[in-house]
């Protein structure tokens, strides 16, 4: 129809920010490694010990809340005689809940040392124990990948 106006394109706004796409990575490859390299160290540092990559990273907010909120989750659920799992486990739900429970670092140890009874899943307590545990794993991980990320110049 020719007696039709077209509609002028107006700018749309969002209620959610729309992320801005980063630049390509200029920097010489022998500083990219060496980055890749200092986060890998920065991500394992974070997997032993929750919270050390965030400190290393002076994000020290960070370093503490990941470190006293796994340390918290795996002294409740060792003392709900949560199932800690072992490295030899019977099936694949067994193994998955060595890694979870190994994602801990060295609470996973800790939580070892605190299961001197063994575990008492019978009870209800001891199931809520065993996920805190895992949730304590899934935690760290979750925090040592941020570290990760974060050194890599990927996620603020």
């Amino acid at each position: 129809m020719p007696d039709e106006v077209p509609i002028a394109q107006t700018e749309t706004t969002s209620a959610f920010p729309v992320p801005q796409v980063a630049s390509p990575d200029t920097s010489p490859p022998s500083d990219r490694h060496r980055r890749d390299a200092l986060a890998l160290t920065i991500a394992a540092a974070a997997w032993f010990l929750p919270g050390l990559g965030h400190a290393f990273l002076k994000m020290w907010g960070r370093a503490l809340v990941c470190f006293f909120t796994v340390a918290l989750l795996v002294v409740l659920g060792a003392g709900m005689r949560g199932n800690i799992f072992s490295r030899n486990g019977e099936d694949a739900f067994a193994r998955l809940g060595y890694v979870a429970d190994l994602g801990a670092g060295i609470f996973y140890f800790v939580a070892q040392a605190l299961e001197t009874n063994g575990p008492d899943v019978s009870h209800a307590n001891g199931d809520y124990g065993t996920r805190l545990l895992a949730t304590a794993g899934v935690l760290n991980m979750l925090a040592a990948l941020h570290a990760y990320e974060v050194t890599r110049a990927r996620k603020a």
